[in-house]
């Protein structure tokens, strides 16, 4: 038996083979189109929710899991664990913490289940959920590696680029005059994750190959000073030469030992539409 097990909800954007290796069980939340319900990660595709969103000029809406959903989450997770370090994506952004806190405490396991609000999003937290495994490897309870992990929050970085602002207009989260002249000017803006809550940045101009480049580039100074350990390129769809520069640079800076490279889930994807990517890492102390 483990003495701890990680785990999460979908929006961590972590891979199949980052699933596997570390043995993460992932909880997903829902993707609603219209009157149809269905399980991010499990039974909808980030392709099928941009041919619906396109179809019908709309964001799909995203739910958190049900208590019910939690509850036997909780048990699986427990069969084979003395406890659970359960993270979820900003409590600012989802329902999904309190879902799970409360479903915790009605089943009496308050003290076996730690709800973490990893204050991010997409592989924010999936550099959270890592570094918790890590911990965990290490002999850590469930206690200390909360501790450690709500120490290091302030120090991720998670930003992105997005190629179109129509989905974050959809979605209520830009207006229709900002979407209609970031077409017309060809902007894409990067938009960061502070305290729990997105925020935008720079805006860039131009074709999207050379914007994700110099949005990278832009980074390169906090880049030098990030941990070595891992860092994640982040993508909703991008051509594969534009991700394959990213990673050539981030390996011509000879720093960091692993590059991972995923695909973002249903949830975020449904905000940020396709051609969006980021760059995320954890600064050092």
């Amino acid at each position: 038996m483990k003495k701890v097990c990680i785990a999460a909800d979908s929006t961590c954007d972590l891979s199949p083979e980052l699933v596997a290796r570390y043995q993460i069980p992932i909880l997903p939340l829902h993707i609603i189109l219209e009157d149809e319900d269905h399980r991010d990660g499990v039974d909808i595709t980030p392709d099928e929710i941009y041919a619906w969103s396109d179809a019908h000029k709309q964001t799909p809406h995203t739910s958190a899991f049900s208590p019910e959903e939690a509850s036997a989450f909780i048990r699986s997770c427990l069969a084979d664990a003395e406890e659970m370090v359960f993270f979820d994506i900003s409590a600012s952004m989802s329902s999904s913490a309190d879902v799970m806190f409360a479903t915790a405490g009605e089943m009496g396991l308050r003290e076996k289940v730690h709800v973490v609000d990893a204050k991010n999003l997409s592989t924010g937290i999936g550099l959270q959920i890592l570094y918790a495994c890590d911990l965990a490897a290490e002999g850590l309870d469930g206690g200390e590696i909360v501790r450690r992990i709500e120490a290091m929050q302030d120090d991720v970085r998670a930003s992105f680029v997005v190629d179109t602002l129509v989905y974050l207009h959809r979605g209520g989260r830009c207006s229709g005059l900002a979407a209609m002249l970031g077409a017309t000017l060809r902007l894409h803006p990067r938009i960061f994750v502070e305290g729990g809550k997105m925020g935008v940045g720079k805006k860039y101009r131009g074709k999207m190959d050379r914007v994700i480049l110099s949005y990278v580039k832009d980074m390169e100074e906090d880049l030098l000073h990030a941990k070595t350990d891992r860092i994640f390129i982040t993508h909703s769809g991008c051509e594969q030469a534009v991700i394959d520069s990213v990673r050539e640079y981030l390996e011509s800076l000879n720093r960091f030992e692993e590059i991972l490279i995923t695909r973002a889930g249903g949830v975020i994807t449904s905000h940020c539409g396709p051609g969006t990517l980021g760059v995320l890492f954890v600064m050092e102390k």
